[in-house]
């Protein structure tokens, strides 16, 4: 079995903070956004998520889940992705030589505040997904009711539902249906 890396798991999990198919989110507001970067030890508890940030975060959150439709088929929203990338110009990262022995090349820029360091380590955990190809992995299911964000595990990169036995067996059963109906009209 493949295992998950941290990146990809931070990603899936920021990404998962919105459940469409329960039609929730988990980081609605600033403080909900706050308390789920302090869970994940990359805000020191207390610091206090503003408007603006909350809104980069959620830029960000919609962009990479737009993106991660593109494995399985979709097509992203361009407004969704530019949008993102708006966000991602205001993280800026800056690249580090002496990195390479603990795997971290990329840092957030230093003049960041908390809430944007933070919202960067979510942009280098991306990032270091693309540059190793390892976001070809990560998925979000192509049930679009339910969306849920998953990590690959199959050997060819094949998997196209977070569950075949419940998202998989619903889209095959409306195929088989539509297929049927149609043949017993005509």
């Amino acid at each position: 079995m493949i295992e998950t890396p941290a990146s990809a798991q931070l990603v899936e999990a920021f990404t998962n903070t919105v459940d469409v198919e329960l039609g929730t989110d988990d980081i609605t507001e600033p403080a909900q956004l706050a308390a789920w970067l302090t869970e994940r030890e990359l805000l020191a508890p207390g610091t206090p998520v503003g408007a603006a940030d909350h809104d980069l975060g959620l830029r960000l959150r919609a962009g990479i889940r737009e993106e991660l439709g593109l494995h399985v088929g979709d097509t992203p929203d361009p407004g969704l992705v530019r949008a993102a990338d708006e966000a991602l110009r205001e993280l800026p990262l800056l690249t580090t030589v002496g990195g390479r022995a603990t795997g971290t090349v990329l840092v957030p820029a230093p003049h960041l505040p908390p809430v944007g360091q933070a919202l960067a380590a979510i942009a280098i955990a991306w990032s270091r997904l693309l540059i190793t190809g390892e976001a070809a992995r990560l998925k979000r299911c192509a049930e679009h009711g339910c969306a849920w964000v998953f990590w690959d595990v199959s050997k060819n990169r094949s998997r196209r539902w977070c569950s075949m036995r419940v998202c998989g067996n619903r889209t095959k059963a409306r195929r088989y249906a539509a297929k049927h109906a149609t043949t017993v009209a005509g």
